[in-house]
């Protein structure tokens, strides 16, 4: 009974935290997204109310984040603020996330580069800074990075509204982290800049929706499902690749496994509520799951308690929070988009590899200046090609070192007393098709040699490039009169070169380098003895 109360007293502070930090960060997500401050807050009571349940044992506090923010306010610039069409977008996107469930994509995130993923973050932090710089300076909000910079010289700033975002910015940054844990900087700062900011001439919230919002069906037709399916697929990755990477967190932090799949389906369910009520979607947030687990959070019960906390604050509160300044919010945003920045990968930038600086570069600028789903999918096709390009560079065909001293002995022997008429070469590295054309080009000719072994020393499976390149390599060999003893490590090998129709009865393939030795020796004496 102790342990029951305990873990229960656990799951309210934990939920009591984790509303506490979610308030602001929902207001000023539904304010940055021209979805308004009712809608964020709703959706984040939506979403962490409907996931918390349906989701993992590990709780997760959900709602809108700022990769997911940024997205949602990019789609509503380029839709001209088509409320409608967004909404069916967010419905179409929980779909998604639920087909997505059904498969095993959500297994991938854990491959994901990591300079992929520090590219993108420092791009979603720099974005959230630019598109905040106006409602700080006290001018229009824009949803465009692009638009947002050049509004910066079209206006003339209000100085009340700068005050009161520098205090913003000087309590969130400057607040003792020992009490951050009691009382976060973030509703503080919420707090006191209202107090402060009252008889101001600032633009405010001005009107927060107590009442539950109505249940409406998108209207859509297979016109608008073609054009809007491109945003659907954008905003489906992110939320949930936002929470496949709080579950990672979560995993580490409790030891315990969390489903990849459950943890979509019921965002996905989630996010399907929030498209119906015409509110904000989001993910598993990490910074709201991490403050709730660390506070005591040990099941379902804690991500119940945050909605149930959120919807007491707003029927409590809502004169309160109308009038909360919008440089508040964008000051609160502008640390939130400070701390998604990846410092730690920032600091050790200048040791770091090449390779991983041109991902990080990539990633970020097109993040920045250009598509988020583009900006990842770049960066893991840049990724991969440069790490296929330093395999492929390391294979090559070597005197591999053998460590059987016989093999070694009868190496030695062959080079010595049969005059390179007898060689064997070793395929050392990788080989697929990112190797095969660099193997290729090292089969020079191999002046005075009959017989060449082979030696294939891998026991993976070939694909069809590297198939189509052994094949190469002993078609040039075969025009040089140079007879090839292929040998395998894998009887499956062998069986997928023979589907393939590379080798068959009239090619030598052995399992053994000192049978194909002992082979070319014989036949080498044979040649001799006929001339």
């Amino acid at each position: 009974m102790k342990n029951r109360l305990r873990i229960f007293a656990g799951d309210i502070l934990g939920g009591l935290n984790a509303s506490i930090i979610t308030l602001p960060q929902a207001l000023a997500f539904g304010v940055a997204t021209g979805f308004g401050a009712s809608a964020g807050i709703w959706g984040a009571i939506i979403l962490c109310f409907v996931a918390g349940i349906l989701g993992t044992k590990v709780p997760m506090i959900s709602g809108a984040t700022g990769p997911v923010a940024i997205v949602i306010a990019s789609v509503m610039y380029d839709l001209n603020k088509d409320l409608n069409a967004v909404i069916f977008i967010i419905f179409l996107a929980g779909i998604l996330q639920i087909i997505l469930s059904l498969t095993k994509l959500p297994e991938i995130v854990k491959y994901v580069p990591y300079p992929v993923i520090s590219g993108f973050m420092n791009g979603v932090g720099v974005i959230i800074i630019i598109m905040q710089l106006n409602p700080f300076l006290g001018l229009g909000a824009s949803s465009n990075t692009i638009e947002s910079i050049q509004n910066l010289f079209r206006g003339s700033p209000n100085f009340q509204a700068v005050a009161i975002g520098v205090l913003t910015l000087a309590i969130v940054f400057f607040f003792p982290k020992k009490w951050n844990k009691y009382v976060p900087s973030q509703i503080l700062a919420l707090v006191i800049c209202t107090f402060f900011s009252m008889g101001l001439d600032v633009a405010r919230i001005s009107e927060v929706a107590v009442s539950l919002p109505a249940i409406n069906l998108p209207q859509t037709n297979l016109h608008d499902f073609i054009t809007y399916f491109q945003y659907s697929v954008m905003l489906a990755v992110i939320l949930s690749s936002e929470s496949l990477l709080t579950g990672l967190v979560c995993t580490s932090i409790t030891k315990a496994q969390v489903s990849p799949k459950r943890i979509l389906a019921s965002q996905g369910v989630g996010n399907i509520c929030c498209a119906l009520t015409g509110t904000l979607p989001g993910s598993a947030a990490t910074m709201r799951t991490v403050a709730g687990l660390k506070s005591g959070a040990s099941t379902r019960i804690a991500p119940v308690v945050t909605a149930f906390i959120l919807v007491l604050l707003i029927y409590k509160f809502s004169g309160f929070v109308s009038q909360i300044p919008l440089a508040v919010l964008a000051g609160i945003l502008i640390k939130i988009g400070y701390d998604i920045i990846d410092t730690k990968f920032l600091k050790v930038l200048k040791h770091a590899p090449k390779d991983d600086l041109w991902v990080l570069s990539v990633v970020f600028l097109l993040t920045v200046f250009y598509n988020l789903i583009v900006a990842v999918g770049a960066g893991i096709t840049l990724a991969s090609l440069l790490y296929a390009k330093k395999v492929a560079d390391n294979a090559k065909l070597v005197d591999k070192t053998v460590y059987d001293k016989n093999l070694i002995l009868a190496e030695k022997l062959l080079e010595k007393r049969y005059k390179h008429k007898i060689r064997v070469v070793h395929i050392s590295g990788a080989f697929f098709f990112g190797s095969a054309t660099q193997l290729i080009s090292q089969f020079d000719e191999f002046l005075g040699t009959r017989y060449l072994i082979l030696v294939y020393d891998s026991e993976e499976l070939l694909d069809i490039s590297a198939i189509f390149a052994l094949e190469d390599i002993m078609l040039r060999l075969k025009s040089q009169r140079i007879k090839t003893l292929l040998v395998l490590k894998n009887e499956e090998v062998y069986e997928q070169l023979k589907k393939h129709d590379i080798v068959d009865n009239q090619h030598h393939v052995f399992f053994s380098e000192f049978e194909a030795i002992n082979y070319a020796k014989t036949s080498c004496k044979k040649r001799i003895k006929r001339h």
